[in-house]
């Protein structure tokens, strides 16, 4: 069976740079996808922490972005082309939500990235998140929505419980 999430972290790293755009030009855009990209890559692994719950996400599918676009106002799929529009249905509702709460919270964000130390996804691979637990100012200029508590609190407190039971914290933490 496959084990191979990368579908399902390009699918909602896009959605996620869609919803919460970056502040403009291309350097802008490839921060914030970076940091993105980090994010849902940690939130990926802590949902699937096997090489079994990545191989039966990999045949089910995670869901689609329909809740997530509704919930946040984003882009969706319209009068578009179908075929263009297929990426949303890789889009992971949890994974967008945890990559969410550590986007905006990077005490939260650094116990995560700890948490998956020994990760069978990162054996034999070198696995940096700097972007993600500690942006830079231009990190922080160019993924400003993206970063933003306000603006990310609705998608985050979605499945942040979970989050914390998955990362076996029982409080809330500050950024």
């Amino acid at each position: 069976m496959p084990t191979d999430l990368s579908l399902l972290i390009s699918a909602t790293t896009r959605w996620l740079t869609c919803a919460y755009p970056s502040s403009g030009g291309a350097m802008s855009a490839a921060l914030t996808e970076a940091q993105a990209r980090q994010a849902v890559t940690v939130a990926a692994w802590l949902r699937y922490p096997t090489p079994m719950d990545a191989a039966l996400v990999s045949v089910t599918g995670p869901g689609g972005s329909g809740r997530l676009d509704w919930l946040t106002g984003a882009d969706a799929p319209g009068q578009d082309d179908e075929a263009e529009q297929a990426w949303r249905s890789w889009v992971d509702e949890v994974v967008a939500s945890w990559a969410a709460s550590l986007l905006g919270t990077p005490a939260l964000a650094e116990t995560a990235v700890t948490a998956l130390a020994d990760s069978w996804h990162a054996t034999g691979t070198p696995v940096e998140f700097r972007r993600l637990v500690s942006p830079g100012a231009h990190d922080q200029q160019a993924a400003a929505l993206l970063r933003h508590p306000d603006l990310l609190a609705p998608l985050a407190e979605l499945h942040h419980p979970e989050l914390l039971t998955r990362l076996d914290t029982d409080r809330v933490l500050d950024g």
